[in-house]
């Protein structure tokens, strides 16, 4: 039989009686002891009150504004292509505004007219873009990369400065993270960084552009790689920045409007010239 709780009035004073653990079989509890505990939990009943009422009147107040408000127009989502614009591995910016004298001084054969879009993609061996605010965008699988021959890319940039005046490099593999920048003019290289898991071109003093974008850059044979998460990370970071510092120097291709240059084509074709 389950046990039962009996309420007796004695001397004005309420007793509530509940199974003793010690083997009697009541003991009695006073009611004025349940006082502080009603106290407690009165303040947090109305607190709680409070919240369902505050949040019902948030609720509330949502749906009239919903039905009260006009139906909104469509955004219309631009391709997700045209969210990030392409930008090749690697390219030149030739100050310059004639493509056909880019055209001569790389000298190119079997040319033909390419647009923007097409060139960007890197599958042609050199693609010459349309003139951009004075400077001429070159990209293409025939650019030489100072990951592979560092001695190539020197020879290669020289000989071009010398016939076009000044030409900038820029390399950024966002998969080994090899990473380079390079000045010329006129034959002569006035600044060249290249990094190709170590610091494989170190040439003149450092830019203002590239102290204000906090780009790394070591000596040669020095090891920053004591902790190898850090180096990701700076790596990484310094990839990150190449376009910024292109943008400051000349031109960062993925900051070219593609709609309005696919208008005008530029020059693709292949070169035999060994630099």
């Amino acid at each position: 039989m389950e046990p039962s709780y009996v309420g007796c009035h004695i001397r004005e004073t309420i007793f509530l009686f509940e199974p003793a653990r010690d083997g009697r079989k009541f003991c009695p509890v006073n009611s004025a002891d349940t006082v502080p505990l009603m106290l407690i939990l009165m303040p947090l009943l109305a607190l709680c009150v409070a919240c369902f009422l505050f949040f019902g009147m948030i609720v509330l107040h949502r749906r009239m504004r919903i039905l009260t408000e006009p139906p909104r127009r469509k955004t219309v989502v631009p391709p997700f292509d045209s969210l990030l614009p392409p930008r090749p591995a690697v390219w030149l910016a030739v100050r310059a505004s004639d493509p056909r004298a880019v055209q001569t001084a790389l000298g190119l054969n079997r040319s033909a007219p390419c647009s923007w879009s097409e060139g960007m993609t890197g599958a042609r061996g050199f693609f010459i873009g349309p003139p951009v605010n004075g400077w001429i965008i070159v990209t293409g699988s025939g650019l030489p990369n100072p990951s592979c021959d560092v001695d190539e890319c020197f020879r290669f940039l020289t000989a071009l400065s010398r016939k076009l005046g000044q030409v900038q490099f820029f390399q950024a593999d966002r998969v080994l993270h090899h990473h380079a920048w390079v000045r010329a003019e006129d034959g002569v290289v006035t600044r060249a960084y290249a990094w190709a898991g170590e610091t494989i071109w170190n040439q003149g003093v450092k830019t203002p552009a590239e102290t204000g974008l906090s780009v790394k850059c070591f000596g040669y044979g020095e090891d920053p790689n004591a902790d190898l998460w850090a180096a990701v990370e700076w790596t990484a970071a310094n990839v990150g920045k190449v376009p910024l510092l292109a943008t400051r120097w000349s031109l960062d291709p993925a900051r070219v409007n593609a709609r309005v240059l696919n208008h005008t084509n530029g020059i693709a074709g292949e070169s035999s010239r060994v630099y």
